[in-house]
């Protein structure tokens, strides 16, 4: 999952943006309210932190913009304004959930979690064959086993569980699961699927990860990935 953090306390940003990438999370920073709208345009976020009180644009005019041309983005308004009214306009305005600071960063990283259930109910238990991931406690299992990945591996094998049966470019792979400081010309993603194939793969049976040349990967338990293309 992408999450876009727009914070101008460098200190505040470099904190939630530690924290939510121990999680797995690829995360984007803005300090500044004035970059925000084309950044939202041209990337595809899972969701957004955002502050009020920024240097160019207020929060609330970010708001605005990202719920005209996004409606469904996952907004959480993080920010010293904590009065009623204050959380009242917020809310009204558009954003989905509103915490005031100081925060504690396991509230941060849950709200967020239910956020991105709320966009996709149904979904907090994921299945492909015998593989299942419960997104809740952050837990994978194969055939009853349960298996160990670092946070990226996770966030890897969550977003091709979440689109399973469908074959991701490795351009879609970087979007959703690495953040701007990605190097692309790197084999980064190559090296996290092979390792993802060692630990859900090897021993098990059917192979869920299948490479597709000239497109990338899919995740699937069908006999032949290229019947979802």
């Amino acid at each position: 999952m992408r999450v876009l953090v727009i914070e101008d306390d460098r200190k505040v940003a470099s904190f939630i943006e530690a924290g939510l990438e121990q999680e797995g999370y690829a995360v984007d920073v803005l300090h500044d309210g004035s970059a925000a709208g084309p950044q939202v345009g041209t990337v595809d976020y899972d969701a957004v932190v955002l502050d009020l009180m920024l240097p160019g644009r207020s929060g609330f005019q970010i708001l605005r913009e990202i719920r005209a041309e996004k409606a469904s983005l996952p907004v959480l308004i993080l920010t010293a304004k904590d009065s009623l009214e204050d959380r009242v306009t917020g809310l009204d305005a558009g954003a989905d959930d509103y915490m005031a600071k100081p925060f504690a960063l396991a509230e941060v990283s849950a709200r967020l979690r239910a956020l991105l259930r709320r966009g996709a109910p149904g979904q907090s238990v994921l299945h492909v064959a015998d593989l299942e991931m419960d997104t809740i406690r952050r837990t994978v299992r194969r055939a009853g086993s349960s298996i160990d990945l670092t946070p990226k591996e996770y966030a890897l094998l969550e977003y091709l569980m979440r689109n399973s049966h469908r074959p991701l470019t490795r351009r879609l792979i970087i979007a959703h699961v690495w953040d701007m400081h990605f190097d692309s010309i790197s084999n980064i993603v190559e090296y996290h699927i092979n390792s993802l194939r060692n630990k859900i793969d090897r021993g098990f049976d059917p192979p869920l990860i299948h490479t597709i040349r000239g497109v990338g990967y899919v995740l699937t338990d069908r006999d032949s990935p290229l019947s979802s293309i």
